[in-house]
């Protein structure tokens, strides 16, 4: 009841069809994150383009001015040098065969998957596992490479990954509700300015359609998509 109470309050704040400047948005999702931990704020970008298409996919990787405010947890596919690499830039699971087991088993403890190029052999077996969690190393977000070291401290230092879903939409995480306004904007802007840059050729019309911003628990607010910083 508290929940709902809260989160009606939060709602009341909100004008649902106003599309608020990015700087009204931020200021108006940080002051109804109200949970009793330190909420994710997201966005959420409406693009102008259709997955299922080749052309038309839109997915990168950003490291956050301001980082994420998250540790993420890291997986890395390597044996030898490389995998005692891993190991001291802090992945938090390292293997072969005995991690592909693991894996096959339901357990994934990891929220990024990196693999040096002779391991996809037997990564690219997973497929059907790490695809649809967003998990599936790709050479082309750096997340294939023979730089372990890098990739992990990469994706440790606030490194986000976005990617469009069928929709055309774009969820990712810019920070914690505890961040001060002008890191969340930053990272913002950064994030948005990536995702202008991946705009892929087969894209027609309105590119950034919609963007809209919530914390964990709390209401999404319009925002307008000429704020963002050009």
């Amino acid at each position: 009841m508290a929940k709902n109470k809260r989160l009606n309050a939060a709602q009341a704040t909100v004008e649902r069809n106003k599309p608020y400047t990015l700087a009204e948005a931020v200021a108006l999702v940080k002051s109804n994150a109200k949970a009793k931990f330190d909420e994710t704020i997201e966005i959420s970008l409406n693009l102008g383009i259709d997955p299922r298409h080749a052309d038309q996919m839109v997915r990168g990787l950003i490291s956050l001015p301001n980082g994420t405010g998250k540790t993420l947890r890291v997986g890395v596919f390597a044996r030898g040098a490389k995998a005692e690499e891993a190991l001291a830039a802090g992945a938090e699971v390292v293997g072969a065969e005995d991690l592909a087991e693991k894996i096959q088993a339901g357990e994934i403890n990891f929220d990024r998957c990196i693999a040096t190029p002779d391991m996809m052999a037997l990564v690219g077996r997973l497929g059907k596992i790490l695809g649809p969690r967003g998990l599936m190393p790709n050479p082309r977000l750096g997340t294939v490479t023979m730089d372990v070291k890098g990739a992990i401290t990469a994706a440790k230092s606030g490194q986000v990954e976005y990617r469009a879903e069928k929709a055309g939409i774009v969820h990712a995480g810019v920070g914690k509700a505890s961040f001060d306004e002008a890191k969340l904007i930053e990272n913002i802007n950064a994030l948005v300015d990536a995702v202008q840059k991946a705009r892929p050729s087969g894209a027609k019309g309105t590119y950034m359609k919609k963007a809209a911003l919530s914390s964990t628990m709390g209401p999404g607010v319009r925002v307008d998509v000429s704020s963002f910083e050009a």
